[in-house]
């Protein structure tokens, strides 16, 4: 066959589920057949027309999971489980020439620059796969992506294990982000978040959460003897949040800016003066930390059978955005295209 099923953006706030072409395969790339994919942030932009380089027609979605369906120069087995880094780097300007294509100046994404993983099928080259061992269920894989994302975070924090870790924002990947700060070592991982669902999502997880009516701020401060957390990772991308982290984290303490905040925002550039405090970015990850993610899935240490998830066919895709538009009954939502795979209607998924 010919064809393939593939959800398509096709205006601001629409999506459209249509028999397109197989993907053409380039030379040594290889097939693989999608199992999960993720929506995300960037694909909500994509979705409200939002995103500065999506165009009408594309096919969304990079945090997927699924089977090789034809290696290519891969070296995988068809048939292997594969998780993908779905960067697209240019491999000529200063960043990709010292190492860190992660930042490349040209910095491209499967799911807006190619096409993406909300189809039957996605051709990658073999650089981007990710072998994925057979204890991991594909739903699980299909995490990976976020989750490097929080690997790379607590990376670049610079967390020492008996840190107090305040983390702002209970979504994915403020979720995932205090999991692995608390793999890591770290003595007590606190996490506030306005929405009273996720806040007993986090509580569930074991972290200790912000009560209602509190701050973040005063409750570290109560954990800490008034000095502050060690490191603060801010997931929310807020303005409220860009104007407490200072104040919730000590002198000499880490402030990490992992959420993407849409406009410049004011933040107490004095306390970060008078405190010493240091404050860095994190933008995607690496390979590295693409392969720590998988190994902390394999492992199961980071608890992520209780994640969340609910999963819609790709023929309910429009509604597989709304959900993730409101999120409120789940933490991450993924399309599937395979028959059997989505869960019935109202349904979450641990």
């Amino acid at each position: 066959m010919n064809t393939m099923n593939a959800a398509r953006w096709t205006a601001t706030d629409e999506v459209e589920v249509a028999r397109v072409p197989r993907p053409a395969v380039p030379e040594g790339w290889a097939l693989v057949k999608i199992a999960y994919n993720g929506i995300c942030g960037t694909d909500l932009s994509i979705f409200h027309g939002k995103h500065p380089r999506a165009e009408h027609g594309l096919i969304p979605g990079h945090e997927m999971s699924g089977w090789i369906e034809e290696p290519g120069e891969s070296g995988l087995a068809v048939g292997s489980l594969v998780v993908v880094e779905p960067l697209i780097s240019c491999g000529e300007c200063l960043s990709c020439r010292g190492g860190n294509a992660h930042v490349c100046s040209r910095l491209g994404l499967y799911g807006i620059d190619a096409p993406g993983a909300m189809a039957d099928l996605v051709a990658l080259p073999p650089h981007v796969l990710h072998a994925v061992p057979d204890s991991v269920d594909p739903r699980t894989a299909a995490l990976a992506e976020p989750l490097a994302v929080a690997v790379h975070a607590v990376a670049r924090s610079g967390m020492e294990a008996g840190d107090t870790v305040a983390v702002f924002g209970a979504g994915p990947i403020g979720v995932l982000v205090a999991l692995v700060a608390r793999h890591e070592g770290a003595a007590q991982v606190v996490i506030t978040e306005p929405s009273p669902w996720r806040r007993a999502v986090a509580g569930s997880l074991g972290l200790t959460v912000v009560p209602e009516g509190s701050t973040m701020t005063s409750v570290v401060a109560d954990l800490t003897g008034g000095e502050g957390a060690d490191t603060t990772f801010d997931s929310a991308a807020h303005p409220s949040v860009a104007a407490e982290v200072t104040a919730a984290t000590r002198v000499l303490g880490r402030i990490v800016v992992v959420g993407v905040y849409k406009q410049p925002t004011p933040i107490d550039l004095q306390a970060i003066c008078f405190k010493e405090q240091s404050m860095v970015g994190v933008r995607v990850y690496t390979t590295a930390d693409m392969t720590r993610a998988i190994e902390l899935m394999a492992s199961g240490a980071l608890g992520l059978e209780h994640f969340p998830t609910k999963a819609f066919s790709l023929e309910d895709s429009a509604a597989a955005f709304e959900a993730a538009t409101t999120g409120q009954d789940c933490l991450k939502v993924l399309v599937t295209p395979l028959a059997g795979m989505a869960d019935d209607a109202g349904e979450v998924a641990p």
